[in-house]
Order: structure tokens, then C-alpha cells, then sequence
């Protein structure tokens, strides 16, 4: 029987929860287009929707919210994140921004131009989203054990370094601005890349002078799995590993919702100081001064204190501890997954579970669209919705190798009974899971169709 980590810490305030009728899910489907984005919170009993922004806070966080310097420039608040970000991070430059997006939207406005290539092992929506509305071509390169979703092999979101140099030689130096990697991999199971790949990684950028930025939102856990798993890391605590890993780069954005267990804040940070200075301008077009970016000083002073909270490696333990012991949960039961668990969700392959629904009817969707009818639950599709896509030269429509449904864990929310009663909900889906049937869309925008379209089923 699987084995639930004891939690690091003890309940000091409680939110509650309700489980609405199934007549009243299947009205609130309905009305929502069957999208679970547009679904009220509050028809919700567990929400697994995402890990971004729903995390629980520390006494700690909330205590320097207090502290809070609300100046409009050079607030203390935005010193304290500064020394904070120099001891984590180590680059010379950095710029506070209200979430991920706004440092992927900043930083492909000023670098990419129609028709360039930015390659990575997996984009995942907003940044891929945001390459393509400037007209660039997002291109995954990541190792062939990602698509394979039983081999368990420990870094399943390394970037396959031979087609790397390839597409680099095939595309040109001159037309890719800048490359990137995730960690972890959260489009492809939330998979850990190893340090040895971000080195190679790195010095394949370097050696035809292509500037190297890391996706680096779960950058805590991705340094917890080096230590866990790469020789030579054992010993070394999870800022040293996390030293070495930006060391490597010349920039990194971060939306700080995931591993800085904040509901707001992210950045983007480099070496350069040119580019740091026309970073600053469009931020001070978009987000705000150079020294809030879009943020409240109380916002900043969680955003200090949560990045080093979770770098804690007690807290590291359980955390990856309770999304394995949901995926042990699932495998016991015979639901397909991608193995091994990642660090902050569990992807149950929808194309697997329900074989009988193609690209084009949105498996990962059906299954998603279940899950909250029967059980309230929600999660979110990774597959054909989100990542389908109008292939710009030949028109054809092109679908990814994986239809997934990812349960998302928020940081230090839910418990052991959650978890048991998410897994018992799925057995039950997996029981008639010839019953469900496929979606089609009703409605949806050109660029991320996930977060509005609508559907209809089938």
C-alpha cells in the first residue's frame, strides 16, 4: 500500500470545501461550455486545476507581508527580494513582474521577430503562446523517453542534445534569439532535467553564441530531484544545487506562483545590461517601476521569503513525497500514467485510458470533463486542446504525442484523505471509461483556445 509523507508542518486556518450535487455539476458543466476553466470555484471540491497561485502561505510569508514597504520606488521590499535573488540565483541583473507571463511577454517582444525559432525541450502554454503571437516558431526538442510513458528513467525532461545541435545547424544561429529549457518539464509530466544535460545544454547555446534563459517556476524541485538522483549531488543542499544550475544560463523568468509558494509574483532576470535596461523600459510600459514591477512591497516580501521556503528540503521531501504516493495510488489501480511521478502533479494519460476517442475529439478533455462530473474534481487537459495546433506552412492540423490530464497538487493543501478520495473518484471513471465519449469545439480564440473555447459533447 502506497505511503503518504507525514506533513511538515500543522493546520493553523481552514477554508472550507463543499461537494455539489451531480445535478449541480452537470448544470455548472453546461453553463461553462464544459470547460472547466469557466467553472465557479466555488462548484468545486478538489481543485487540482493548477499548482500556480493556490499554494498555502507560511506564518512566516504572512508576517512579512507586514513589513511591506508600499513606496513607489526603492522599497525596502524590493531590497530584501534583491539579496534574495543574488543568494538564489546569482545574476546581475533583475526585474519583479506580476506573474510568469509578463517576463515571457517582455522578454519575446523585445528578442523575437516572425519567422525566428526559439527551441526548448517542452514550451508550455503561455510561453509557447506568447512566441507565437509575435510570430516565432516554438520548437520542443526533448529526449525520446518523454513520450514514452511507462520507461522510468530518472530525467525524463532532458533535452536531446544531438537534435539540439542539428536544429541549431539546420536553422541558422542568426535566427534563433535566444533558447530555453523547463524545469521542470511540466508540458511533458512534470519531469526533472538532469545538471549534466543543462550544462551540455548550455555550452551548446554558447558555442554558437545564442544567449541561454531557463523557464525556472519549479526550479526547487527540480534541484530536490538532482539530489536525489545525480551522481555526485547528494551531499550538496538544494541552493548549491540551484547555484549551479543558473551559473550555467544567462537569464531566467520565473512565475514565482509555483516554487516560491506565493498567489502573485514573478521575474526575469539576466547579465546583460543592455538588455536589462530595454527590459526596464517595457516594464515600465507594462507592469510598473523597475523596483515593484506590478507588485504590491507586501507581495514582494512573501515572494523573499517563499523562495527560500522552498528550497526547504524537509518540505522539498514531502512535497514530491505526496504526488508520488497519488501516482502509487493510481498505478495500484491500473490507471495509466506518466511514470515516474513528477514533482508537482500526476498526468493520467487519457489516450491510454480512453483509446477509443482520437486527437480530434479531445481524450484528455473527456476525461477531464468526467472527472468534475463525477466527482467534483477539477483538473486540466495537456493534450490536443492545448497544445493542437494550425500547422502555419502546409495548414494541416498537428496534435501532440500525449493526451494527458494533469492533477495539479497546490502546496501544502490538501491531505491525505484528498488524495485517497481523487484516486477513488478516477477508479470509478476508469470502471465505465468506455461510457465517455469525445468534445468538439464551439468556440475558440487563435492563441491558447484552452483558457476560453467552448465545447460541446459528443
Amino acid at each position: 500500500m502506497p505511503q503518504h509523507p507525514a506533513e511538515p508542518f500543522r493546520i493553523k486556518m481552514v477554508e472550507p470545501i463543499r461537494l455539489v450535487s451531480p445535478e449541480e455539476r452537470q448544470k455548472a458543466m453546461k453553463k461553462a461550455g464544459y470547460n472547466l476553466f469557466a467553472l465557479p470555484a466555488e462548484d468545486v471540491f478538489i481543485d487540482l486545476l493548477t499548482d500556480s497561485g493556490t499554494g498555502a502561505m507560511s506564518q512566516y510569508q504572512w508576517a512579512a507581508m507586514m513589513a511591506g514597504d508600499e513606496s513607489y520606488a526603492g522599497a525596502r521590499s524590493y531590497f530584501r527580494l534583491s539579496e534574495v535573488m543574488q543568494k538564489i540565483f546569482g545574476f546581475e541583473y533583475f526585474v519583479p513582474t506580476h506573474q510568469g507571463r509578463a517576463a515571457e511577454t517582455i522578454l519575446t517582444d523585445l528578442l523575437v521577430k516572425p519567422g525566428m525559432y526559439i527551441p526548448s525541450n517542452m514550451h508550455f502554454d503561455t510561453t509557447e503562446g506568447n512566441i507565437r503571437a509575435r510570430g516565432g516558431r516554438p520548437t520542443n526538442l526533448v529526449c525520446d523517453e518523454a513520450f514514452n510513458p511507462t520507461i522510468r528513467t530518472p530525467f525524463k525532461g532532458n533535452m536531446d542534445l544531438e537534435k539540439l545541435r542539428a536544429f541549431i545547424l539546420e536553422k541558422g544561429p542568426e535566427n534563433i534569439p535566444f533558447g530555453s529549457i523547463t524545469i521542470t518539464n511540466n508540458a511533458g509530466g512534470g519531469q526533472p532535467v538532469s545538471l549534466s544535460n543543462i550544462r551540455a545544454v548550455s555550452e551548446i547555446y554558447h558555442e554558437f553564441g545564442i544567449p541561454f534563459f531557463i523557464d525556472s517556476c519549479r526550479f526547487a524541485e527540480n534541484a530536490y530531484f538532482i539530489k536525489q538522483r545525480e551522481d555526485g549531488y547528494a551531499n550538496k543542499s538544494t541552493l548549491e544545487i540551484a547555484n549551479e544550475i543558473f551559473s550555467l544560463a544567462d537569464g531566467a523568468w520565473m512565475s514565482a506562483k509555483k516554487d516560491a509558494i506565493v498567489n502573485i509574483g514573478g521575474f526575469l532576470a539576466m547579465r546583460d545590461a543592455d538588455l536589462f535596461q530595454k527590459v526596464s523600459n517595457e516594464l515600465i510600459l507594462r507592469e510598473g517601476f523597475v523596483t515593484y514591477g506590478g507588485l504590491a512591497g507586501r507581495d514582494l516580501d512573501a515572494l523573499a521569503v517563499g523562495l527560500m521556503e522552498g528550497l526547504d528540503e524537509s518540505y522539498l521531501a514531502y512535497r514530491l513525497g505526496q504526488t508520488a504516493y497519488l501516482a502509487d495510488r493510481l498505478l495500484e489501480a491500473g490507471i495509466p500514467i506518466i511514470e515516474p511521478a513528477g514533482g508537482h502533479a500526476v498526468y493520467v494519460d487519457a489516450g491510454r485510458m480512453l483509446p477509443h476517442i482520437p486527437h480530434a475529439e479531445f481524450p484528455g478533455q473527456a476525461l477531464d470533463a468526467a472527472l468534475y462530473l463525477e466527482g467534483g474534481i477539477r483538473g486540466v487537459e495537456i493534450g490536443s486542446v492545448m497544445f493542437g495546433y494550425q500547422d502555419p506552412d502546409s495548414g494541416e492540423m498537428v496534435y501532440p504525442q500525449l493526451e494527458l490530464v494533469r492533477l495539479a497538487i497546490p502546496r501544502r493543501v490538501y491531505t491525505q484523505s484528498h488524495l485517497d478520495y481523487v484516486a477513488d473518484t478516477l477508479i470509478t471513471l476508469k470502471e465505465k471509461s468506455q461510457e465517455l465519449k469525445g468534445y468538439r469545439i464551439t468556440y475558440a480564440p487563435p492563441l491558447l483556445r484552452h483558457f476560453t473555447a467552448r465545447f460541446e459533447p459528443l
